[in-house]
Parts: C-alpha cells; sequence; structure tokens
C-alpha cells in the first residue's frame, strides 16, 4: 500500500480502523487532541477515513453518533491537554527535547494563540502539532476556564463533524474510493499539512525581514 511508505502500517487510519473499531477511533482522537506525545497520530486523515467506513462492518455507527462520540473524545482530550497545563506549569520550558517533544512545535503554537487568541481552538484544530499543544499551552497561560470550554467546544465540533462528513458524503459518492484508502490518506496527510507549512515559511519570512532592517 502506497500509505505504508509514509509512516508505519500499525498507525495508519486504515489499520487503526480495521483493527481497533470505534474504541481505537476514540482513544486516538482523545490522545491527539492534548496529550503531548499524541501529536505524530493521525488525526484528520483518520476522522475522514471514520467517515468513509461509516454503517460498514467495521464502523456499524450512523454519522451521527459516530460524529458525537468523536466530539467528545475531542473536547475531553483538550481538556485534558488544558489542565495539564495548567498543573505543570512551565513544563515546556524546562523539558529537554526529545522524538516528542521540539520547542519549534511550542514556539509555533503560541505565534498561532497570539494571531488568532481563542479563535486559535476553532482554526487550531484543522493544524496538525497546534492541536496537540494549544491546549496545554492554554493552560500553562491560565486561559479563562468558561471561555475555554466554549471555544474547545466549538473547535471539536467543527473539526470533526466537517472531516468526517466529507469522508461519508464521498463515499457515498463513489463507493469505490475505499478501495484508494493508501492514495486518500497521503491527500489528507498533504492537506492537513498545508497550513503547518505555511506557518513555519511566513515566520522564517518574517525572521529574515527583521534581520535584513
Amino acid at each position: 500500500m502506497i500509505l505504508d511508505s509514509l509512516m508505519p502500517e500499525s498507525i495508519s487510519p486504515e489499520t487503526i480502523i480495521r483493527i481497533g473499531g470505534v474504541a481505537l477511533l476514540v482513544a486516538i482522537v482523545f490522545a491527539e487532541t492534548g496529550l503531548f506525545f499524541g501529536f505524530f497520530l493521525p488525526g484528520d486523515s483518520l476522522l475522514f477515513t471514520a467517515g468513509l467506513f461509516c454503517q460498514t462492518d467495521f464502523i456499524s455507527l450512523s454519522p451521527g453518533v459516530l460524529i458525537l462520540l468523536l466530539i467528545v473524545a475531542a473536547t475531553l482530550g483538550t481538556a485534558t491537554g488544558y489542565f495539564f497545563g495548567r498543573w505543570t506549569g512551565d513544563f515546556f520550558s524546562q523539558r529537554k527535547e526529545n522524538f516528542f517533544y521540539r520547542k519549534r512545535y511550542v514556539d509555533l503554537t503560541q505565534e498561532f494563540f497570539q494571531k488568532y487568541g481563542m479563535m486559535a481552538f476553532v482554526f487550531g484544530r484543522f493544524i496538525p502539532v497546534v492541536r496537540t499543544f494549544l491546549p496545554i499551552l492554554a493552560g500553562i497561560a491560565k486561559i479563562n476556564v468558561k471561555r475555554f470550554w466554549l471555544y474547545n467546544l466549538l473547535g471539536a465540533t467543527l473539526w470533526v463533524s466537517s472531516v468526517v462528513m466529507a469522508g461519508y458524503w464521498l463515499s457515498q459518492l463513489f463507493p469505490s474510493l475505499t478501495d484508494y484508502l493508501g492514495l486518500v490518506a497521503i491527500i489528507m496527510i498533504i492537506i492537513s499539512t498545508v497550513p503547518l507549512i505555511l506557518s513555519v515559511f511566513n515566520k522564517k519570512e518574517a525572521v529574515a525581514r527583521e534581520d535584513s532592517k
């Protein structure tokens, strides 16, 4: 499969759903949206593939029920990251870099939050790394809890609903799409990482402009 060349088969969206079903799907969405070591897990591509598999032998649930479960998982995952941040304080500023943590992830997320404010919890849902680290940094900054819950739920609802339904609708229009899951996952990975690449590129341009002054 084409996807196998980009990520280990054990964490490809198709393998996750075929082996673990809804339970593993919910667990990974929870981890990817709030646990700092979950940033490398498939997010958008997993939700999209879940939409493709909806009402099949692998996911027998209706789109509405599946979306509700995933919204709860994404909301609680982000809340876990937020309260982890409040509890640990400056945990990341003193942590050594490793595979699961890079300072540039935190810097990028901080800049994203400074640019969009609380709406970062909505826009940031669609950007890998940002959706993982943003709630943790919001907790460290002790963002108002009521406002956090509001934007957390709003972001989770828009992200899960739009991506899952996109997969579901396409599966209804093109039933044979599930035969090309590797290619579909690659396209979803590319689409979801474009905003991240643009953010890094814009940051480098801004630094270059400052250095040239």
